[in-house]
């Protein structure tokens, strides 16, 4: 059973970061924010929240059943979705 964390700082403005398009990768090409790795998510998701969100954590929700793209990438939207319902959980 995965580790209960709280989840909640994670999903804060994630729209709103990309609408100012600073959803960027490293290259300055723009990112898709329904096909990001594990490290892209992780990067976005702390320069919105403003705390570190390592990618071990993001794999450790995937691993307990955050749902994952056929090619391996994460929907922001689909992720957020996600946390909110095991925060409701009490997760």
């Amino acid at each position: 059973m995965a580790k209960a964390r709280d989840s909640s700082r994670r999903v804060a403005h994630g729209v709103s970061l990309a609408e100012r398009g600073h959803a960027m990768s490293g290259d300055g090409a723009r990112i898709d924010p329904n096909r990001l790795t594990i490290e892209q998510a992780a990067k976005l998701l702390s320069a919105v929240a403003k705390v570190r969100v390592p990618p071990e954590q993001i794999a450790a929700d995937l691993e307990a059943g955050a749902p994952r793209n056929e090619d391996g990438t994460i929907s922001l939207v689909r992720y957020a979705a996600w946390i909110l319902k095991e925060m409701g959980r009490g997760k």
